[in-house]
């Protein structure tokens, strides 16, 4: 009896997370322009790859939608945090630098600057 309880948990647990990745995928593809895109294709990929991790306790489920590979799916979720979060390649370059000392054109020392980059 416990292992049909908690086999059914897990099955409860499991739909549920499809569910949830479904809806995520929805708002990654129609919250672009509210910048929720990166936010949801984060969120999407860790839940997929929690379901990835579930799947094999429940062969009598339908298997993931989507290719369930658990490292491929960590990956995704990593750069699409780094989108999220303006981490790595996503990080946004710096307006302003501040250059102290930088020589003009005639040789000389000129004064402190704020230039763009």
């Amino acid at each position: 009896m416990a292992d049909h309880t908690i086999h059914s948990a897990y099955a409860q647990v499991y739909n549920t997370l499809l569910d949830t990745a479904a809806s995520l995928e929805v708002l990654k593809r129609e919250g672009a322009e509210e910048g929720v895109e990166p936010h949801a294709g984060a969120a999407m990929h860790a839940v997929r790859f929690a379901v990835a991790v579930l799947y094999p306790l429940l062969p009598c489920q339908a298997p993931p939608p989507v290719p369930d590979d658990p490292q491929r799916l960590l990956d995704l979720a990593a750069h699409w945090r780094d989108a999220a979060f303006d981490l790595g390649e996503f990080a946004p370059e710096p307006a302003l630098r501040l250059v102290r000392g930088e020589m003009d054109g005639e040789g000389t020392k000129g004064r402190e600057t704020n230039s763009a980059s």
